[in-house]
């Protein structure tokens, strides 16, 4: 892990928050459940138990993997109707196939995004290839689910496909964080992610004993997701590691730090970052729905079962 580095962080663009910035103190760190999603791939749920007024405008968002599947034993998930968000899918080690009821889709693998905006709806589905079923292999990645505008709930579906080679890589003032900016902006650099709602979506890997400080829109939240590895955010050094979720507090820059010591399994620790403008409108949640209102959740899902969402393609 991951797909998308550099030998030497030192030759890329540097970025670091001013001396007087204020620091984002941490309100809370969570562990994320395990469970299992589609046909039975295992997933952490990162944001669990996290209250959604510090999650706004963000739904939820599961870490897929890390797994090493046998042979024969790669999952996906079976067809499935989505309204009123996005899904984006980043993909860490694997390769995954998106299918959808309208004609769209493609393949993602090793360090790509799949941003896949539902708006007004559609049938879905996720799978291995064929070829990673036949041989197994490792399967890691994030599937993260943000939040539309009541304005927006309704406009036509699309994707955006985001090459691994696209990501705007930078490295922290000394070198010892690579920063892969996979949406928004940071210090005026603008990640390759187009965005209906104003978010920032960043995947850092940190050397062992090495710190990052980042500046951090003031208006926008803040999260930290740890991937692999230990470590410690904020001035008060909270602990964090793989599998946990840190809030934030406000402030306009905010500090990661990677243990001396890092597991065996992975040479850095691994957090992604994410922050976005609160939409601060009324979230109602059924499955994969997320609208304003329980009238328009009912309707969503009457208009699925019509199949005004699209139809699956016959003979699957």
């Amino acid at each position: 892990m991951p797909a998308v580095t550099v030998e030497n962080p030192l030759t890329l663009p540097r970025v670091s928050a001013p001396a007087a910035a204020q620091q984002r103190p941490v309100l809370h760190v969570a562990t994320a459940p395990g469970g299992f999603e589609g046909e039975g791939f295992p997933v952490r749920r990162a944001f669990a138990g996290i209250d959604y007024r510090h999650l706004d405008p963000f739904i939820m968002m599961d870490q897929m993997g890390e797994v090493e599947y046998a042979p024969g034993e790669p999952k996906g998930t079976p067809w499935h109707p989505h309204r009123g968000f996005e899904t984006v899918t980043y993909l860490i080690d694997g390769t995954f196939v998106h299918r959808d009821s309208h004609g769209g889709g493609g393949v993602i693998t090793d360090g790509d995004t799949q941003w896949m905006t539902a708006g007004s709806g559609l049938l879905h589905i996720e799978a291995p290839p064929e070829s990673l079923v036949m041989s197994g292999g490792v399967f890691h990645g994030l599937q993260l689910w943000v939040n539309l505008p009541a304005k927006d709930k309704m406009i036509a579906p699309k994707y955006q496909d985001i090459r691994g080679g696209s990501v705007k890589l930078l490295a922290s003032e000394d070198g010892g964080a690579l920063v892969r900016l996979i949406a928004g902006d940071i210090a005026g650099h603008e990640g390759p992610g187009a965005t209906h709602t104003p978010i920032t979506m960043i995947h850092m890997s940190v050397s062992p004993g090495a710190s990052v400080t980042l500046p951090w829109r003031k208006d926008f939240n803040a999260l930290a997701y740890g991937l692999a590895g230990l470590g410690s955010v904020g001035t008060e050094r909270r602990p964090f590691r793989m599998g946990q979720a840190v809030v934030f507090g406000d402030g306009d820059s905010l500090t990661v730090r990677a243990d001396e010591a890092q597991e065996s399994r992975s040479e850095n620790f691994e957090v992604v970052l994410l922050g976005g403008l609160p939409i601060r409108e009324p979230m109602m949640h059924y499955g994969p729905f997320v609208m304003n209102t329980h009238a328009e959740l009912a309707q969503a899902f009457e208009d699925f079962q019509a199949g005004r969402l699209g139809t699956v393609p016959a003979g699957e």
